[in-house]
């Protein structure tokens, strides 16, 4: 899918579930997501392929659009789902001058408390 065509289908609220499928790493440095998109690890996708609706397109995207988005779009479409992925990902959307926005930062883990001697 090119990025005008998501912009559109977004811009009218046609029904699809955007699914943010970059590495965590990536993400974290980049900061940034595009509105509406749902992260999930790629790593853990045995984990949460069952969830994705088959009732709507998905549409998926890396940092780049390329092995990450392209073979979970072919896992996906294995199993009926209705997925496409964001041709040049993430960097081709703001490439294209179009909105994204911050990530909410995260919590720094905590040390496990101690108890006391």
């Amino acid at each position: 899918m090119k990025v005008d065509e998501l912009a559109l289908w977004l811009e009218h609220g046609f029904g699809c579930t955007l699914l943010d499928v970059r590495r965590a790493r990536a993400r974290d440095d980049d900061g940034t997501a595009i509105a509406g998109a749902r992260w999930l690890d790629p790593a853990l996708w045995l984990d949460w392929k069952d969830g994705v609706a088959t009732d709507r397109p998905a549409v998926l995207y890396c940092a780049h659009g390329h092995e990450i988005s392209q073979g979970l779009v072919a896992a996906l479409r294995a199993m009926g789902v209705d997925a496409r992925h964001l041709e040049g990902g993430i960097s081709a959307w703001k490439g294209a001058g179009l909105p994204v926005q911050a990530l909410q930062a995260r919590q720094p883990l905590q040390p496990a408390a101690r108890p006391a001697p």
